[in-house]
């Protein structure tokens, strides 16, 4: 039998494990049999003689790899031939932050852009924006993909970033539309081994806690580094897999606040953590596998055209098996209650959606894998040419010879065979909520692989000082500031009308899985009332 791979929330399965109809192959997100290599030793020191500019040139020459030095009260450090400023903390002695100052995408701000190095084997690639508006003020936003296994440079090139990738891949163009209209932006490639990030001896990390660490140490140094940001507020953003991640992430940062509390402890800071965004995210598995069927047979663009037609009956059997594993991992919390949950939910209930030929992240289109490839989208392809240029690395602080891939199957395995994606993410939110850091869910009401109705049923369940009121709340319309047009609906709990809210759900309509793709204009919207708690509808 042919091996498939299945285009899934969280993972990518074989026929063996999967649904056993369909020839066609698709992934969630990921390349099956990403290499990790790139260019010869060779050919990426002539990269590196060739792009690296004159003055980092001179500050280099005669100095050995590995070397390091002090200049200005700063520390420096010669790698991969490239030149970094090196940061670190007494109190994180395991971790360091390298940093460059690349001059790609948008010219007109300052940007940063290097890695963090955990522990002399694990390195975390990011990039840094100032915003386009007052970086003096402007809150400071971390973004994050999903996958798990997906590049944040695929939001930053694809979705919100100050350019977007264009011309198959051989340049990029203004995006006017950009988040950091009104924020400072953090892109982070996490786990390792996700975009440029890597591990020197292979380690992949396989679950959220653990990552969740990671990006908590990368902020302490960050803002070690740039203290200008760490007063403004703090706001943790994604997609997609983010939705298991941010939650993790938020709530090591906030632990870590409330032992520097009781113990303050020097070289740790406080984070300024006021909100929490997911777009179209998967956080409470049992919730959001139990719409499945809804969304498919009953939604907006309803993937089967009979609601009680035999497509959806054989669906909504799947349902109570599904939930039952889920429960059993929600109960454990052991890999091998919750690796079959994940199993069996993925190819019983996405594999039948995944035969339609349509492309799931966005429902309304047929996915035309010879024009646009394996992910449904031919700007990935793009995204992974511009980033592999060597042009590019060299300016961004990366070895020429690692090679870039927008997502890495590895990774995504990793995470499915540790159940990682079957947990209930959702419940590390209450405590945070209670304490007053605000939780915004999105959702493009076009997407069938995270859709917005489970993810509203979610938010309905969520215990917290909020959800009576949140429960009560009915759907009002959101019309975008600029030009009046009616972009969906909110729901909102706290604030009494005078702010985004507490906990806040957004539809937006015309919107696949990637919100800031289809509706630019519509999303920073969203995003920039937000960020500034005014309300998002005046109804």
């Amino acid at each position: 039998m042919k091996a498939v791979t299945f285009l899934l929330p969280l993972l990518s399965l074989s026929t063996s494990l999967a649904s056993p109809t369909g020839d066609a192959e698709q992934v969630f997100l990921g390349i099956p049999g990403t290499s990790r290599a790139g260019l010869s030793s060779g050919e990426a020191l002539h990269a590196v003689n060739e792009w690296l500019d004159d003055t980092k040139k001179a500050i280099l020459k005669g100095k050995n790899n590995l070397e390091k030095w002090y200049h200005d009260g700063k520390q420096f450090i010669k790698q991969d031939e490239l030149l970094y400023e090196l940061v670190s903390l007494p109190s994180l002695d395991e971790h360091q932050l390298r940093v460059t100052e690349p001059d790609l995408c948008d010219t007109s701000v300052n940007q940063y852009s290097g890695y963090l190095d955990i522990a002399d084997d694990k390195h975390l690639f990011f990039w840094f924006f100032e915003s386009r508006n007052s970086p003096s003020t402007d809150p400071l936003v971390l973004w994050l993909n999903g996958g798990p296994g997906c590049s944040s440079s695929t939001g930053l090139l694809f979705e919100l970033g100050p350019c977007s990738i264009a011309n198959e891949g051989k340049n990029t163009t203004h995006n006017k539309h950009s988040w950091t209209a009104s924020a400072n932006m953090i892109f982070l490639d996490q786990p390792v081994n996700v975009g440029f990030s890597y591990a020197d001896d292979g380690t992949t990390v396989n679950n959220s806690p653990v990552a969740g660490k990671d990006v908590f140490a990368f902020l302490e140094l960050f803002l070690s580094r740039f203290p200008e940001y760490s007063k403004q507020p703090l706001h943790i953003s994604g997609e997609s897999y983010a939705g298991t991640y941010l939650p993790n992430i938020a709530s090591v940062i906030w632990n870590a606040n409330k032992q520097l509390d009781l113990v303050p402890t020097p070289g740790f800071r406080k984070l300024n953590l006021q909100s929490v965004m997911i777009g179209n995210g998967l956080t409470d598995p049992f919730v959001q596998m139990g719409s499945v069927a809804d969304y498919a047979c009953e939604g907006p663009y309803p993937v089967y055209k009979d609601p009680q037609g035999p497509e959806c009956s054989a669906l909504r059997t799947k349902i109570p098996t599904c939930q039952r594993l889920i429960k059993s991992c929600y109960s454990s919390n052991s890999r091998f209650s919750c690796v079959p949950a994940g199993l069996y939910c993925n190819s019983q209930l996405y594999g039948p959606l995944q035969q339609t030929g349509l492309n799931l992240y966005d429902v309304r289109k047929k996915c035309d894998r010879a024009k646009d490839g394996d992910l449904c989208y031919a700007q990935m392809n793009w995204i992974d040419t511009w980033m592999n240029d060597p042009k590019t690395k060299v300016a961004l602080g990366v070895d020429p010879a690692r090679k870039f891939a927008s997502c890495n199957m590895e990774v995504n395995q990793a995470f499915l065979f540790q159940g990682d994606g079957m947990h209930n993410s959702a419940t590390l939110l209450t405590e945070l909520i209670n304490g007053g850091v605000r939780l915004l869910i999105y959702a493009g009401n076009a997407d069938a692989m995270c859709n917005y109705m489970g993810n509203e049923r979610w938010l309905d369940v969520l215990p917290s000082s909020f959800q009576s009121e949140f429960v009560a709340a009915k759907p009002i319309p959101w019309v975008t500031a600029g030009t009046g047009a009616l972009a969906g609906e909110v729901r909102s709990a706290g604030g009494k009308g005078f702010t985004a809210g507490n906990v806040t759900f957004v539809t937006v309509f015309e919107a696949g899985h990637m919100v800031p793709y289809d509706q630019p204009e519509a999303a920073l919207d969203l995003f920039t009332r937000w960020i500034s708690n005014t309300p998002l509808s005046f109804d």
